[in-house]
């Protein structure tokens, strides 16, 4: 994973006595006087309460008065965990949000490719495993992103955005040249943000299989990734990144960025949200991560927000079928999804600040084939487990003083060791 909030896959998890915060964990639930209980599985965080899961659904339940909508709170232990643990005891949710499919998943969800509104949702054939369609979702959460402090920008004469690596490794320069830190990073899992912000937009652009060919060994990590490491490595080496990378931790590199002690932060589109709350931010401003010269159509990382499967457990399925309908298509529906957790999708414009909506043209100036998995992966398109892991390693070796070519090899090795 290169961000946060990047999905997580189901693994097998041994069956445990914990209840699911307030709600009976039932397929399909109780039928009472005819009416169907459809269980909606969610994820519950800070925005996303279950009181305003309750309030979303209301509408669709008043349109459909044969369907109650039992929403779950996986607790603790969060949705990914939560659904091994109830399949295996047969108490598997109709719906379940936030999981996204898997290959190993999706024996046990319904195969929705015969639905329009599947088929035709935000990257909805990205995610497809053996050409069928097992999910739908309602937007975007946009990786492959610089966002940048314009006051800076202007301090070092810098009038206009980067469009190649080559254009945005010269202004790094010039920042560093006007006594600005260009690159604010971190370490844990943000060590490789920067080097997979670099790499992706021309590796996946040159190579639309890029995922699959690692996985099967007919590709190398130094030949497509090489010249990334490379150039990131010169990056480091000439100061443009925060020479106490390893030791900030992500709050605070976030921090730095909005204080305005740093130029440029690679990161996902849910640091608008960040910018948004915070009381007095820099200046900042947003653009699409370059690829090398030459690249016509720069790879754009991006995960699905919101994605809905059904499983195949589900003693109502049409029911099931009938509400992610509605999550998926209905436009307040979706505006609602959207905008609570700062998500984008072209077309669906809420009320936002002038980042959100720069990003906002970034995702409708973005054609879906664009749109590539980011660290391990999803759907068919994945690498070797253990990938994300390994990357962020050896970017902090990186970020050491470990030579590109040392680290180019040791991924070398590790795919060779890991390759299908």
């Amino acid at each position: 994973m290169i961000g946060r909030r990047t999905m997580i896959a189901v693994g097998t998890v041994a069956v445990v006595g914990l209840g699911l915060g307030g709600c009976a964990a039932s397929s399909g639930g109780g039928d009472d006087g005819g009416k169907q209980t459809v269980s909606l599985l969610v994820n519950v965080t800070p925005n996303l309460t279950e009181e305003w899961w309750n309030e979303l659904v209301k509408p669709f339940e008043e349109a459909n008065p044969d369907i109650d909508v039992q929403i779950q709170n996986p607790g603790a232990e969060g949705v990914a965990a939560a659904v091994p643990r109830l399949l295996a005891a047969g108490q598997a949710p109709d719906v379940v949000e936030s999981l996204p499919p898997s290959t190993e998943l999706a024996p046990e969800l319904v195969d929705l490719s015969q639905y329009d509104w599947a088929t035709q949702a935000p990257l909805a054939d990205q995610y497809t495993i053996d050409g069928k369609y097992y999910m739908a979702g309602i937007g975007l959460q946009v990786q492959s992103l610089w966002f940048y402090n314009k006051d800076a920008f202007a301090a070092a004469g810098i009038t206009e955005t980067p469009t190649t690596v080559e254009e945005l490794s010269a202004d790094l320069a010039k920042l560093k040249d006007a006594g600005w830190t260009p690159i604010q990073t971190g370490g844990d899992w943000m060590s490789s943000y920067a080097l997979q912000t670099v790499a992706l937009p021309t590796v996946v652009a040159d190579n639309d299989d890029w995922y699959q060919r690692m996985s099967d060994g007919d590709l190398t990590f130094s030949q497509t990734y090489g010249d990334s490491v490379s150039e990131y490595a010169d990056w480091i080496s000439k100061g443009y990144v925060n020479d106490d990378a390893l030791g900030i931790k992500y709050a605070d590199a976030e921090q730095n960025f909005l204080s305005g002690k740093s130029a440029l932060y690679p990161m996902g589109s849910w640091f608008v949200a960040s910018e948004t709350a915070a009381s007095s931010p820099a200046n900042i401003g947003v653009f699409r991560a370059p690829a090398f010269k030459g690249t016509d159509q720069p790879a754009m990382g991006a995960n699905i927000a919101s994605p809905y499967v059904i499983m195949k457990s589900s003693e109502h399925q049409d029911a099931a079928a009938k509400l992610v309908e509605w999550l998926v298509t209905d436009k307040d529906a979706i505006l609602d999804q959207l905008k609570v957790d700062g998500n984008y999708r072209a077309g669906y414009e809420y009320e936002m600040g002038e980042l959100g909506t720069e990003l906002l043209q970034i995702v409708s100036d973005t054609p879906d084939e664009a749109y590539t998995p980011t660290g391990q992966g999803y759907g068919e398109r994945t690498l070797p487990s253990g990938y994300s892991t390994e990357i962020n390693a050896q970017t902090q070796a990186l970020l050491g003083g470990t030579s590109a070519a040392d680290v180019n090899k040791a991924m070398d090795d590790w795919f060779a060791a890991n390759a299908r």
